[in-house]
């Protein structure tokens, strides 16, 4: 037997271990699994090359809880070690801190398998127990070693009657991690972390009914037999070449990461890429509500199979991180607790692929069957959009393929849409005006008077298309988009014929403080206009720069306060109406007012502003008009 102190330079290294080097305790189960993993998986390859003179056989993790022990324990038949293996790298750790010991054995490539093995990942073992054993017994055939630490810089070592090679770590839980020692804990932590472990997990055992052999009479009862309770699938979809998987088997994977989602995902990315870095994956696109559902809890970060994190910020764009499925890489740097991740360079180089992939994928969708893409273009419509925002790269690709619906339930990519209407919505000044809508029912009378000449209008309803309207007139000189009820539809497109006023400069200036007396100034700006005799006599307006900026404003940007300005109207009064002129020659000033109230009320019911007593007093006076 052999006893020493751990060289630690610290006294006691345990309880800051315990403290500060994890965030979360549920940790050291997914450590010591991924050591044992390694130990089989380095195993396997040193058999494939024909260093190692054993036989691999049924290798698998074992975990076991022993509740009156109050022991966890972690098994598996990997590489082992020798006493002096375990010397080394349990024994002989420079605890000045996890980078200086990341940093010391970063070029030890022969013996990096060990090291990722038995680290610092092994001591997260004292963040719940108050003592660890380890049983090891190397490949190589020396005799098993064991080596007992209850949580201070001093251990023992001694040789141990182990037959068969691997390791086992027995973790004697304390007082205050008991959780611990509870089947239904475990399960979900092994659930979470490692239900795609490479190497099969065993956690206690299940029944399965046998198939009945054919032909068996119809009264013979199946025959149960017990077997091992594996818990992980050691081979799923994003390990396979996406040439050796079918639809269906992207199907199966989506509900295998997602089984309480009850929605098919739209389409789904094989990302799979072995230089300058390695990186695979599945990215699935799900619809997504107008509401611009941000949850970025959805893709799933791996490394080598075992889960990491569910925050992948840094790797995955912002843009894409309302996506779903799985990303796994080795290359991707993780400090020592594999929770987050350090700013690197090769972040940003996959950042920068996944973008890419993605964009490509979008764009092959577009040309080969434009009319599904069509088809999922509301579902997907958020992210694209929001990726044309924050990713220059990404908008110059996606001007081929980012779609842009009418009222009329049609579809142009810009170029189509500026081509379409360069003609007809160019104006006087050589502007190019887009008309748009943002609610059909809403913004219909706005709509038809615009149809009637022959206008497009677009439906632009996602929260953020404020924004990108801002960033396509900036990339677009001459183009400015204008919703249809921003104004009278002949001075939104204004032409170089104008229409002649019936009144006089005189009867306009009788006739405008009529109107301003029974409209409230400090909402509604009251102007009066030539227009169409066949036009509504008064139409509520809001100018684009001043919603536009609001819109901006709730959802990040515009200018500074724009969200906190009241609402402001224009009142465009149509000089050469009907209506308008009896007002003017209206000599009972009661019956003025009626007409003047009826009018405006029309205008806000157009434009959704009637609501409350006004709606009531509007719905009394109607009825009273029809007497």
């Amino acid at each position: 037997m052999s006893k020493g102190n751990i060289n630690v330079s610290v006294e006691n290294i345990f309880p800051l271990i315990k403290k500060f080097l994890y965030s979360d305790h549920e940790i050291f189960l997914r450590e010591l699994i991924s050591n044992a993993t390694d130990a089989t998986t380095k195993l396997k390859h040193l058999i494939s090359i024909g260093e190692a003179k054993v036989e691999l056989g049924d290798a698998k993790i074992e975990i076991n809880i022993d509740k009156d022990a109050k022991t966890l324990t972690i098994k598996d038949q990997g590489l082992g070690m020798t006493a002096e293996e375990v010397e080394k790298y349990i024994n002989q750790i420079a605890f000045s801190g996890a980078e200086e010991f990341l940093e010391k054995y970063k070029d030890d490539k022969n013996e990096t398998g060990v090291i990722g093995h038995f680290g610092l990942g092994f001591y997260s073992a004292f963040m719940v127990a108050d003592k660890v054993e380890i049983i090891t017994k190397s490949f190589k055939g020396d005799k098993a070693a064991h080596w007992t630490c209850d949580g201070s810089p001093e251990y023992t070592l001694v040789e141990h009657d182990k037959e068969g090679r691997g390791t086992e770590i027995i973790l004697h839980i304390a007082e205050d991690s008991t959780e611990f020692l509870e089947d239904g804990k475990i399960s979900g932590l092994l659930t979470k972390y490692n239900r795609f472990n490479q190497v099969p997990i065993k956690f206690g055992t299940k029944e399965e009914t046998l198939p009945l052999p054919e032909g068996a009479a119809e009264d013979v009862t199946p025959e149960k037999v017990t077997v091992d309770n594996i818990i992980n699938n050691t081979n799923p979809a994003w390990t396979k070449k996406p040439a050796d998987l079918e639809d269906e088997d992207y199907t199966n994977f989506y509900r295998e990461l997602y089984p309480m989602q009850f929605e098919e995902s739209l389409f789904h990315i094989h990302l799979n890429v072995d230089y300058p870095f390695n990186l695979t994956g599945i990215l699935y696109f799900p619809k997504l509500s107008q509401n611009m559902d941000m949850q970025k809890d959805r893709i799933q970060l791996y490394q080598n199979q075992v889960f990491v994190t569910d925050n992948v910020e840094g790797i995955v764009p912002d843009f894409l991180q309302m996506l779903k499925g799985v990303i796994d890489s080795p290359d991707i740097p993780l400090n020592v607790s594999r929770s987050y991740l350090q700013a690197d360079g090769a972040v940003k180089k996959i950042s920068g692929y996944i973008t890419k992939k993605v964009a490509d994928k979008l764009s092959s969708l577009f040309k080969n069957n434009r009319e599904d893409f069509e088809a999922k273009w509301n579902d997907i419509k958020v992210i694209i959009e929001y990726g044309m925002l924050s990713e220059e790269k990404f908008f110059d690709k996606a001007k081929k393929f980012a779609l842009y619906p009418t009222v009329d339930d049609t579809y142009f990519t810009f170029d189509e849409l500026l081509e379409k209407t360069k003609d007809a919505q160019t104006d006087k000044d050589g502007n190019h005006i887009v008309l748009y809508a943002a609610n059909k029912d809403a913004q219909h009378g706005y709509i038809q008077d615009a149809k009637e000449k022959g206008y497009e209008i677009l439906l632009l309803d996602s929260p953020i298309v404020s924004h990108l309207m801002q960033k396509l007139e900036t990339s677009n000189d001459k183009v400015k988009f204008t919703r249809v009820d921003a104004d009278h539809i002949d001075n939104l497109i204004k032409k170089d014929d104008t229409v002649i006023s019936k009144l006089s400069d005189e009867e306009k200036e009788t006739l405008k403080p009529m109107i301003e007396a029974s409209v409230p100034k400090e909402t509604y700006t009251v102007q009066l206009e030539a227009m169409d005799s066949n036009a509504s006599p008064f139409l509520i307006t809001v100018p684009e720069f001043m919603r536009r900026m609001k819109e901006m404003n709730a959802t990040g940007g515009g200018m500074m306060g724009m969200g906190n300005l009241p609402e402001m109207y224009n009142l465009v009064v149509n000089t050469n109406h009907e209506l308008v002129g009896e007002i003017l020659n209206t000599k009972t000033e009661k019956k003025r007012n009626r007409l003047i109230n009826q009018a405006f009320d029309l205008a806000k019911l157009s434009q959704n502003l009637l609501h409350g007593e006004e709606l009531t007093n509007f719905i009394k006076r109607s009825y009273d008009l029809i007497k």
